[in-house]
């Protein structure tokens, strides 16, 4: 017998389903990994609604390890324990454990448990360096992740039951896709207060209490910075020489290793610098951006001035949920915003506000018409009147460009 109530209305966020589909009742741990409050756990809840569905009398285990409810479980043994006691002998034990990062050594656990041929097991993280270290060696070849990431345009509308217009792509750019906000009235006050408490867990959780960091006004002062210079180009040495303007005494290798925890934290990602000719990765420079626009926004507030940041941020979130691997370009002097691959294919895109002169529409697409392969090239501005190509490159307005149909992982544009 079940001893948990799943939530009402749970909608599905099928780009995901369809990716863990493959795997179920699979010798192989399902991880779903992102940052807090990005819905992870209703990827749970909708694992175990279609296996109830299919059959209502399966034996489902669930670890929820921010309910005050498991506080009892402290280490791996208790982990084993606990799922030991509730198993059924002779059946399969679906497993979900949400948070498992929570547990000292928690790889010990899922390895043992996975000893079991009768356990199907899923898990949540919040941090991207879940399948690293020891959990990669112990269980090397034998996981499975799934990136789950705030809700696409698409699905926020979907969430809100809104129609696609530019005054709910107004909406979407100033709070941001977290699922939750969907219990809330979408005004200023109420969502970015909510954003700003989910900002201060992930950073006071996930980031200060995990890495033991004292310099907490260092911390807030660079996530500002990046808040403020999101999309631009920078090192850890150019971020340093600013903030040391500031009166910020920080050295570069510090900067470098704090960004690399906010990264690993999901608040934000990283794309490094490649090299088109060269075909290499540069050893300096680098992009931040945003997991959720709305976290940024809470952070350092919403300007019209910002609004080229922003639909960057954007559209480089839009090509990560489609499932693509994403870098910027440069070639000589010049930068190709994203360079997207999935599946040996590529793609090279550029991002911009409007092309509100000759002058810019030479630059945005003369940069990719620069490129010399047959890899599909497409530049994306906020335009109302666009022009479909230009010398063979697209021209796509934001909001056609994410309402595309075609979005599982195996898609292409």
């Amino acid at each position: 017998m079940n001893e948990f109530s799943l939530p009402a209305n749970i909608i599905e966020r099928k780009v995901y389903t369809s990716r863990v589909e493959p795997f179920i009742l699979k010798p192989v741990i399902k991880v779903f990994t992102g940052q807090r409050r990005v819905g992870k756990s209703y990827m749970l809840f909708q694992l175990i609604k279609r296996i109830l569905n299919e059959d209502p009398d399966a034996n489902i285990i669930y670890i929820n390890n921010e309910d005050i409810q498991f506080d009892f479980i402290k280490t791996a043994a208790d982990l084993v324990n606990h799922i030991k006691s509730k198993s059924l002998k002779g059946s399969i034990s679906y497993i979900f454990i949400d948070e498992i990062q929570e547990i000292p050594e928690f790889e010990k656990a899922i390895r043992s448990l996975l000893l079991d041929n009768k356990n199907d097991i899923y898990i949540t993280g919040s941090n991207a360096k879940l399948l690293s270290g020891e959990f990669a060696t112990f269980l090397g070849g034998r996981t499975v992740e799934i990136r789950v990431y705030s809700l696409s345009y698409s699905e926020f509308l979907q969430f809100h039951n809104l129609k696609d217009t530019e005054e709910n792509l107004e909406q979407y750019f100033l709070y941001g896709g977290l699922p939750f906000l969907v219990n809330l009235r979408l005004t200023d006050e109420i969502v970015f207060e909510y954003l700003k408490n989910i900002y201060n867990t992930i950073i006071y959780r996930d980031v200060v209490t995990r890495h033991n960091l004292r310099n907490t006004h260092f911390l807030e002062q660079l996530i500002r910075f990046l808040a403020d210079n999101t999309g631009s180009l920078f090192s850890s040495k150019s971020i340093s020489d600013f903030l040391k303007s500031q009166k910020v005494m920080i050295p570069h290798n510090q900067v470098q290793a704090y960004t690399g925890y906010l990264n690993d934290a999901f608040l934000v990602s990283r794309v490094l610098r490649y090299d088109i000719q060269g075909k290499r990765i540069f050893e300096t420079g680098e992009k931040y951006y945003f997991e959720d626009i709305g976290i940024r926004n809470a952070i350092i507030g919403y300007k019209p001035d910002d609004k080229a940041k922003i639909l960057e941020n954007i559209v480089y979130n839009e090509l990560l949920y489609r499932g693509f691997d994403i870098k910027t370009g440069w070639k000589k002097d010049h930068e190709t915003d994203f360079i997207a691959t999935k599946n040996n294919e590529k793609i090279y895109v550029q991002v911009a506000l409007i092309l509100d002169s000759e002058e810019t529409v030479r630059r945005e697409f003369g940069n990719l018409l620069e490129i010399e392969d047959n890899y599909p090239k497409m530049v994306i501005t906020a335009d109302k009147k666009y022009r479909n190509t230009i010398l063979g490159v697209e021209h796509k307005n934001i909001r056609s460009f994410l309402l595309e149909k075609k979005r599982n992982s195996e898609t292409r544009f």
